[in-house]
């Protein structure tokens, strides 16, 4: 089988790379991802794949059904939304869509499942079982789009037993896939503060009341209370300051914005309340208005030990033991957290960084990209851990 894999990976790699290509030249943003969804239905409809379209707007859900498909249903999910970044690569293939661009990898997520897809297919009377390919709207925005598509039941009917995903890391040479076990990354809250004084002419304290010297106060109050919070896995960081007024100006609001991540969901309820009593004594010390929102995220991702080991060894059979790594804790966010809540999952990681092409910048930058070789295994070693985790 894993000969069959490998043979349909490397026929099918240039078709692949064409797919991602497209995706990645013409990227939309979260949940607005239409001509995307309309490019994975019309190959899923020249593949003759059964689909469901139209979930949480702009997802699809398709479906292939092997030897005695009521055996057992598994699933894997891939994001195809883009990010608000100017692309600066000098490739073929660079967005013509100015200011969007797969700064993620999410092309790649995409195109490596339709990889799969096809792989899958054509060996289907060789596997047992069902799987749904889940494409996935909106990973980069909350709410996000893995909620969504859940309560619109993408995992019932017939009932999904375990969800995988794979994910591109730049830190991780070609070649290599990642897995951890348990805690792998954090959730995540947005932070949005209004701190509203008294503006006025600089030269003129007794006149004004400045939300300056209030936000620079209220910034470091709460970054010393998470700084003696190092022992409990966290980060607080403030990454938006607009005070909007002049040498001889004091504004009469500061707008401030941030972030908060945490792998622990009873600290992260302890400390939005910590933070809104933090930003409630700063408002009376100064006499001004504080507007403290949490507009809370993602919840933390946990891959299920036994589906995770067994997904690392099966890795181990399809690449050998050496291109199988451990992964450290990581304290970014994925929505694809909201599967792991639901059932036992894992989210694991595919090398694509190769420092002699040039190709070593990472998630989020506007020269991230990839060495296309990555599909390769993308595709095939997706197609064999989902034909693996059938049989067991």
């Amino acid at each position: 089988m894993i000969d069959s894999i490998k043979n349909l990976s490397e026929k099918y790699f240039n078709k692949i790379v064409a797919i991602r290509r497209h995706i990645h030249q013409n990227p939309e943003l979260s949940f607005q991802e239409h001509e995307t969804s309309k490019y994975i239905k019309s190959i899923l409809d020249s593949w003759n794949i059964s689909y469901v379209d139209n979930i949480a707007n702009t997802g699809i859900l398709a479906i292939i059904e092997g030897k005695n498909p009521k055996k057992k249903c598994i699933a894997v999910r891939a994001d195809f939304d883009a990010l608000p970044i100017e692309e600066e690569n000098e490739v073929e293939y660079c967005s013509v869509n100015k200011g969007v661009m797969h700064a993620c990898g999410h092309d790649v997520h995409t195109s490596s499942m339709l990889g799969a897809v096809k792989i899958l297919n054509e060996l289907k009377e060789e596997w047992e079982g069902t799987i749904k390919f889940i494409f996935q709207p909106a990973e980069e925005r909350i709410p996000g789009g893995a909620k969504q598509m859940i309560e619109e039941g993408v995992l019932e009917n017939p009932n999904v037993e375990n969800v995988m995903a794979q994910h591109v890391f730049p830190d991780l040479e070609i070649g290599k896939v990642g897995f951890r076990a348990g805690m792998y990354m954090a959730s995540t809250d947005e932070i949005y503060i209004t701190v509203s004084g008294k503006g006025g002419h600089a030269a003129l304290p007794e006149k004004y009341n400045s939300p300056i010297i209030a936000s620079s106060n209220l910034i470091m109050e709460l970054d010393n209370h998470f700084t003696k919070e190092r022992n409990r896995p966290s980060v607080f960081a403030i990454g938006f300051v607009n005070a909007d007024g002049s040498t001889n100006v004091i504004p009469k609001d500061v707008k401030l914005m941030g972030t908060f991540r945490a792998m622990d969901e009873q600290f992260r309820a302890e400390s939005h309340k910590i933070m809104q009593k933090i930003a409630k004594n700063i408002s009376e010390k100064y006499n001004l208005v504080i507007d403290f929102e949490i507009k809370k995220g993602y919840p933390f991702l946990k891959n299920d030990e036994m589906f995770t080991n067994l997904s690392s060894e099966f890795a181990k059979e399809y690449l050998g033991k050496g291109n199988v790594v451990n992964l450290p804790v990581r304290m970014t966010a994925e929505d694809f957290s909201y599967f792991t809540f639901e059932r036992p999952s894992c989210f694991y990681r595919l090398g694509i960084r190769n420092e002699e092409k040039g190709i070593v910048h990472g998630l989020h930058t506007s020269r991230f990209n990839i060495d296309e070789d990555a599909l390769k295994v993308g595709m095939g070693l997706m197609s064999w851990l989902l034909i693996k985790n059938l049989g067991n």
